[in-house]
Parts: structure tokens; sequence; C-alpha cells
């Protein structure tokens, strides 16, 4: 009953009664384009990244003597994944040692010192001798000199305690500039092995044992494949409909997994991008759906679309690739196949997918275009 419809009808009319679609009288592979009553979406296209992903810079120069593993391997939390040659450090280390230990006996030298001109002061005995000549020192020589005003021994005995006191302290400097040295060489021993921040996987190596790295410089790259999200860059204004913990249905698509699964809000960044004016929007994807690096799509409603039922919608078949844009052909006035380049919408249960721009309603699409049809297109 349909097919004799459409053979004594005209396109328009079919069209009108037709819910989704309607053939063409001249061409059986050729729909007319129809409006849907679904909510309007964009597709934003994004890509698989880990939850948690870091990149292991070298911290100070030397040769690489140790990597833990290949990409793919699982390593536990404070794992070793990358070390370099410290035999230097270490040498630093002991000649370090080897002046706090100088310094500690200058330290106690210094004291002993100290302690024996506060008790036995030099000025007192100084000069002086044994028997006759010590006596007469004591009873003639020193009193007749302090008379005089030539000598001061107490003055001296304040100088000989202040030089003894100064030892001291540089004794002390010395020290603590030796343990300082040690605190750094021991700093720079941690920062020659890097160790895993959390349990995860080696995703990229960027460095082999013997290479020679400079500070700064990637040595691999380790992350988290437990859960995964998808990156995307979203124009501001389909920003302000996502709300994080939000849960968008059947939304996204993969290259390796093309079945639609539910995917949810993990996080708006605040701030967008200078340049390109969008915002990144993580979404957190069910387990096992998909890998690190792989292409996705995410349909995200478009909250400022005029109405509903004011997007056109096509087959799903109709739609081709140049690249990454999706196309279709058109069928012009003259009747030959005409490529569009369209913006690609939601995809609908019954095999529809909308369409944002590119195409109107009651224009005439190939719904399953094949190689002839794409000749001819080519050939215009």
């Amino acid at each position: 009953m349909h097919k004799i419809l459409i053979a004594t009808v005209t396109a328009a009319a079919v069209a009108l009664s037709a819910p989704t679609f309607a053939r063409d009288r001249e061409f059986e592979d050729i729909f007319v384009v129809k409006e849907s009553s679904e909510v309007p979406t964009v597709v934003v296209s994004g890509s698989v990244v880990p939850f948690k992903e870091v990149t292991l810079a070298a911290q100070l120069p030397g040769r690489v003597k140790f990597i833990a593993g290949i990409e793919g391997e699982t390593f536990e939390t404070g794992t070793t994944l990358v070390a370099l040659e410290e035999d230097e450090l270490l040498a630093k280390r002991s000649a370090a040692y080897a002046q706090l230990a100088s310094a500690d006996a200058q330290l106690r030298n210094a004291g002993v010192q100290y302690s024996r001109e506060l008790w036995s002061p030099q000025s007192a005995n100084a000069p002086g001798g044994m028997g006759i000549p010590n006596l007469f020192d004591q009873m003639f020589t020193r009193p007749a000199e302090g008379f005089m005003g030539q000598r001061d021994r107490g003055a001296e005995r304040s100088a000989d305690l202040y030089a003894s006191s100064t030892r001291m302290e540089q004794a002390r400097s010395a020290m603590l500039q030796a343990q300082s040295e040690i605190r750094a060489i021991d700093a720079k021993l941690r920062d020659a092995k890097s160790l895993a921040p959390f349990d995860g996987v080696i995703v990229e190596k960027y460095v082999e044992e013997g290479d020679t790295v400079q500070p700064g410089l990637p040595m691999l790259k380790f992350a988290d494949v437990t859960w995964l999200q998808i990156e995307v860059d979203v124009p501001a204004s389909l920003a302000r409909g996502l709300q994080p913990m939000s849960v968008l249905q059947n939304a996204a698509t993969f290259d390796d997994h093309p079945e639609p699964v539910a995917v949810r809000v993990a996080q708006v960044f605040p701030m967008a991008d200078v340049q390109r004016h969008t915002v990144k929007v993580k979404f957190d994807i069910p387990q096992g759906v998909s890998k690190p690096g792989m292409y996705a799509k995410v349909l995200i409603p478009d909250a400022t679309a005029p109405t509903k039922g004011q997007q056109p919608v096509i087959p799903s078949t109709a739609i081709r690739y140049r690249g990454s844009l999706p196309v279709v052909y058109v069928q012009n006035e003259q009747g030959e196949p005409e490529l569009r380049m369209i913006r690609q919408g939601k995809r609908l249960d019954n095999g529809m997918t909308m369409v944002l721009s590119g195409i109107a309603p009651g224009d005439r699409v190939y719904p399953n275009p094949g190689p002839d049809i794409m000749t001819r297109s080519r050939g215009q």
C-alpha cells in the first residue's frame, strides 16, 4: 500500500504523510528531510584520558642507569621507576661528612682551649720561669708593669677568652655548613630516583638506559587507567548547560566501542581558552569501555536552541566522513548528487540522526550513497 502511494503521489505529499521521511518518485534511494521533536544536541569530539596522569622529568643531569619496565606494566605506589647514576653525589656526600667530622673536632678543641683560658689564663702565667726568676717576675716585674701602665693582664685575659669563643663559633658554623651540604646532597640523591606517585602503569617512555638527561627532560609518562575520562573543549554557550555530576544518557561513542554509553560530567573548568573561547570539560565513562588516547564523541544538549521540533533529521546511514568532518550527499535542482558538509547532532533510536546545520527540512538526501554517487559528485 505504501509503495503504491509513493508511485502515484508527489514527493511533497509523501513527505507530509510519512512520520520521518519520504521516498522520491524518481529515485527510490532519496529521502526527504523531516523535522524532529527531540531535544537538540551538539556533537563535540574529544579524547579518552586517564583519571590521573603524570610526566616524570629529570631533576638533575646524569645518565639513566635503571628503568623499571616497559609500556603497559603496572607498578605500586613508591616503586622506583627511573634512577640516574649517583656516584658523583655519593662522593660529594662522603666529602661533606669529612668536613663535618673536621668541624666537630675543631669545636671540641676550641671548647677545651676556652675552658683552660677560663680557669688557667695564659696572661697570668707568662712570661715567667721556674724558681727565683719566676718569683722575681711575680714580685717586681708585674707590679712595675701595672704601675707604669705598660700591660693590662685583665684585658689580655678577656681578649684570649674572646678569641677562644670565636674559634668555637667558627667551628659551629663549619659544622652547620657541612650539615647543610649533606642535606642538599641527600635531596639530590632523592631526585635521582623517580618514584611512582600512585598505583598505575607506564604509558609512554621517552628515554632508555644509558641515555644522558638534563634537568626538565621528560623521562616517562605514568598514569592510573583504572578509571578513564573524556576530555573535550566545549563551546562556552553549551558549557552553561552542564552541571557537575549530571548524567547524559547514551551520549558518548568511541572508535573502539561504537555503541553509545552514558557519561557523567566530572569537571567543568572555570576558565575558558583565551584563543578558542571554549571551556574544557571532563566526563567520567564506565570501566572497560575504551582505552586512553582513543577518539570519542559526546552529544551535549543545546540549551541555546530556539525551540523543540526545529531540527532536521536524516538517516544515520546517509552520513559519510571526510577526515573527521561529517558530510552528506544531497540531490540538487538538476537531479545530481551534491556534497554538503553538516553539523551532526544526536543519533536517535529509530536509526535517524539530528542535523544542527548544513541541511533544512525538504532537502533530498541520499540515505546510503554508493561509489557511483560519490563519483558523480566529485565529477561536478
